[in-house]
Formats: C-alpha cells, structure tokens, sequence
C-alpha cells in the first residue's frame, strides 16, 4: 500500500529539481552553508509541489494511462490507489510544500504557487495545445532555477534563463519522439496523448535540432559574456562546450531511438551521459575554484614572453 503511494510521488523525477541548485554554483555560493540550506528547502518545496502535481495529472489522465504500454501500471491507472485516496494524498503534500517554500524566502512562495497554477493548467488543458505544452514544461524549469536565485539572494544571468529555458525545451521534444517511438503516431498515440499525432517524427526532428542548436549557443553566449567572465574572473567556462555538445547530442540521439520511456529514465540509467554530467560539473567547479589563478598564470607567462 504505502509503496503505491511513493510510486504516485515519483520521487525519481525530483532530480529535475536539481535545476533549483544551479544558482549556489554558478552564483559563487558553492561554499555558503546557508546558501545551500536555502536552495535545499526551496528543492524541497518543488519536489512536494511536483509530486502532488504528478498525481492530479496521474488522475486526469487516469483513461488515456491504460492505453499505454508502461503507464497503464501506474497505481491510480491500475487501480492500485482510488481517485480520492490520491487526490486527499495531493493536498497533503501542497501544505509542506508551500510551508518550505515559505522558509526558502517570499519570494520562493510567490514563484512556487505561480509553478503549481501553470502546471493544473497544463493539466487540465494546455497539454493539449502543441507547441504549448513543451513550452509550459520548459518554463517550470525556468522557474525552478528562478526559485533557486530568490531562495540565495542572487541576480540570475539572462543568458542563463535562455539556456536554461531552451534546454529544457529541447528536453520536452526529446520526450514527445520518445513517446512516438513507443506509441508510433496513429489512433493510439492520439488516445494516449492529443497532440502526438500532430507531432510528426519529422516535425520532431526539426524542433529537435533548433532547440538543441538554440541551447548550445545561448551556452556559448553565457560563458562568453562580459557579466559571466567579470563574475567568475575567468573566460574558461566555454571550454567546457565539447562536453556539453556531447551531452546534448547523446540526448537527441538516445531520444530519436526510443530507447528510454522519458528523459528522467534516461537521466537515471544512461550511464554515457551521466559521465558526460559528472565531467560537467567537475570541470565547472574546477573552474570556479582555480580558474583566476589559472588565467593569472598564463597571463604572466605570455607577458614575460612578449605575447604571442
């Protein structure tokens, strides 16, 4: 019984409020005890909110979940859990949820609520709409990293919202071929979701490749800006770009495939591209912490040789 329940939280997928951490990093927060308790709380609150928002939509979707292959086991579409049981387990979670949040900051409330609206209307009707509903996917991200930045006290970068926005995109149509590799795009991807059926492997290819090409340049344009080099008081983070076209290509590739159900499950189990991850943020943090020295080196050098 109560591992139904957890299955209804998913809590797998409270790695993608990872994204609310991003602003300790890349805010040069990384070694403020505080900072990470604040950040902490407001990953903490996503994950109560995302778990109740899971679990409504696991109830509005209750009839189209049966149609699918993987799906159809889930506790409210199998029967496992009733539609009131998990709506009153839902509430529950708001409540903690929202008082978390409040800890995190006001701000964090205000950001946190405004994530739980946009997510029942995607619920309950934008998932319908194509275009919109990976975009609306794509700004709970954004709001989660946004969460992050309030929850610290510090200015995000524009440029770090556009990556972060298109990413995130690129991600949501990774999942929309994933799941027209699974279902194909005739009677039963339209009864499981609207809008696979108009989401052609072809139409998917394209959005695939522009916003995966739009993510990797609004990267370049970060790490190369004057607000990005000032802050971190080196130009290094652009020579982590091969490994982000990496990670990005390997996404795309993975997802036309199908071999995943999702982008979490691939997350979790692809071992390729969680190396790709890992070498990531060691490089990022390496970055950050010997990174002016660094560049102070080479400048000393290239200046006792007369340049270059």
């Amino acid at each position: 019984m109560i591992g139904n329940y957890v299955k209804l939280a998913r809590p797998a997928h409270w790695v993608k409020n990872s994204f609310v951490l991003v602003p300790v990093i890349f805010g040069m927060k990384f070694r403020d005890i505080i900072a990470w308790r604040q950040a902490l709380l407001a990953a903490a609150a996503f994950s109560l909110l995302a778990s109740a928002v899971y679990i409504i939509n696991d109830i509005v979707d209750r009839n189209r979940d049966r149609l699918h292959p993987k799906k159809k086991d889930r506790p409210i579409a199998s029967g496992a859990v009733g539609v009131g049981s998990a709506a009153a387990f839902a509430a529950v979670l708001v409540a903690p949820g929202v008082a978390l949040a409040w800890a995190a900051g006001p701000m964090v409330v205000a950001i946190v609520l405004a994530y739980f609206i946009m997510q029942m209307a995607y619920s309950f009707a934008l998932k319908n709409k194509m275009l919109i509903d990976v975009i609306i996917i794509a700004m709970g991200f954004v709001l989660r990293a946004t969460a992050g930045a309030a929850a610290i006290g510090v200015e995000v970068s524009p440029w770090l919202i556009v990556c972060t926005f298109t990413i995130c995109l690129f991600m949501g149509f990774c999942k929309r071929r994933n799941e027209g590799a699974t279902l194909g795009n005739g009677e039963e991807a339209n009864n499981h979701r609207n809008t696979l059926s108009g989401y052609t492997p072809e139409l998917l290819t394209h959005l695939i490749t522009l916003s995966g090409a739009v993510a990797v340049v609004s990267f370049l344009m970060y790490a190369t800006s004057q607000r990005t080099v000032e802050h971190f008081r080196n130009y290094y983070l652009v020579y982590t770009l091969p490994v982000v076209v990496y990670g990005v290509f390997r996404f795309a590739m993975l997802s036309m495939r199908g071999k995943y159900a999702d982008p979490v499950d691939l997350i979790i189990h692809d071992v390729g591209f969680q190396l790709a991850i890992a070498l990531w943020v060691a490089m990022v943090l390496l970055i950050l912490l010997f990174g002016p020295n660094l560049q102070a080196f080479f400048a000393a050098g290239i200046n006792s040789n007369g340049g270059i």
